[in-house]
């Protein structure tokens, strides 16, 4: 596939998490009243698609490791699907919590499986341009989602959404049948079945500095989750935006994302993905103490804005190369280093995020906890993955290719 192809097709396979979270999002007040919850426990209906998200990954990736990219795909795709028109008609707050987790499951196949894909067709600075794409197409979900869901909210209800995310499902299954070919060749697949994946398994995470990536990943992870989770919340109740405002306000952050993984893409060729993932932690750590202290200095809407889309563009900074040196060593085993990656990012900040706001959504639970885990991040890159890439550089080739990203 060319790059264009590639970060179309696979861009579109990593909406799932995005799509099944923003299409919602402007309404998540409104599920809350109608099925006389909590905002919590609303929160939550994101927390266990995400938590699904996280945890289906484990599945799909190495079942792709094994039969190819295409196939898991096309069934996760199929059952997401069906998993979606499901939400849609769920009678109370806890048969929707099922569902949307088993929504995740399925869509969890589309983001694991397009970061294996994309290891697959390239490797190096190269893979980490490729990623900035698929960032930028990706991010037109969290741009389009909002504002459709904002819209549609004029005429349609949460369960109204739900059934457009089903039709959605149905376009990516056209998709990939259509436009995806097999990436991964019948003779760099494994024939394993449990002990091998289990042996996969332990291979990578043998990897320490692939953990570190992990770790870092879980925090950035916790930071951006907290953000998606909680803003709705924010903005709607404690700063009086409409639904319409808000998802325009949304739309406008995820376009600042955008801006980063393009600028990214042009940068990373001469200062390398090592140096941008160093950055781009760096500077997300201190936008996200600024936005604290924008709250605690009681600075505004408007400047809370502008620091919020601060930290949101250090992050699309941050993404693509991340994922480029976690999966840069481990090309045989893409699928099952993609999942391990994709489960650090989504699995944590689902259970953070509805704990923080038990007592409610506000400015400064969003604040804090997003300036916490991204310091927390920050120091990891500082004090062990920073530490570990310099000496990766100064190894002789063997060592190198046992622990560095190629």
């Amino acid at each position: 596939m060319s790059a264009r192809r590639a970060a179309f097709v696979l861009g579109s396979m990593e909406v799932f998490g995005p799509l099944s979270m923003d299409l919602s999002m402007p309404l998540l007040p409104q599920l809350a009243r109608d099925l006389d919850t909590s905002d919590s426990l609303a929160q939550a209906s994101m927390s266990v698609c995400m938590l699904g998200l996280a945890f289906g990954q484990l599945v799909a990736g190495p079942l792709s490791d094994r039969l190819g990219r295409r196939r898991p795909l096309m069934w996760g795709v199929a059952l997401f699907t069906v998993f979606s028109l499901l939400c849609a008609f769920a009678p109370s707050i806890e048969v929707l919590l099922v569902t949307r987790f088993l929504q995740g499951v399925t869509g969890s196949a589309g983001v694991v499986i397009a970061l294996a894909a994309a290891r697959d067709i390239t490797s190096g600075i190269e893979l980490a341009r490729l990623l900035s794409l698929l960032a930028l197409v990706g991010a037109l979900a969290p741009v389009l989602a909002p504002v459709a869901g904002g819209q549609l909210a004029a005429v349609l209800d949460w369960r109204g959404l739900f059934v457009v995310l089903a039709a959605v499902g149905v376009l990516l299954l056209v998709v990939v049948c259509t436009l995806l070919p097999e990436t991964l060749a019948p003779e760099r697949r494994h024939a394993g079945g449990f002990a091998e994946t289990g042996k996969r398994f332990g291979t990578v995470l043998r990897d320490r500095l692939f953990v570190c990536y992990l770790l870092v990943g879980a925090c950035t992870g916790t930071a951006f989750f907290t953000y998606l989770a909680s803003i709705s919340f924010v903005l709607q109740d404690g700063y009086h935006l409409s639904p319409q405002a808000f998802s325009v306000v949304f739309a406008v952050n995820a376009v600042v994302a955008m801006l980063g993984a393009l600028v990214n893409r042009g940068v990373v060729r001469r200062a390398g993905p090592a140096r941008m993932y160093v950055v781009g932690t760096t500077a997300t750590a201190v936008a996200a103490v600024g936005l604290l202290l924008t709250v605690l200095g009681g600075f505004g809407l408007a400047v809370l804005l502008v620091v919020l889309a601060l930290v949101l563009f250090c992050y699309g900074v941050i993404t693509p190369n991340a994922s480029s040196l976690a999966l840069g060593g481990h090309g045989e085993r893409a699928g099952t280093a993609a999942a391990l990656l994709g489960m650090s990012t989504f699995a944590v900040g689902p259970l953070v995020a509805p704990l923080v706001a038990l007592g409610g959504a506000s400015g400064l639970t969003l604040s804090l906890t997003m300036a916490v885990a991204a310091s927390v991040g920050c120091l990891l890159v500082w004090g062990a993955v920073r530490p570990r890439l310099r000496r990766a550089a100064t190894a002789p080739p063997a060592e190198a290719r046992q622990g560095a990203p190629h």
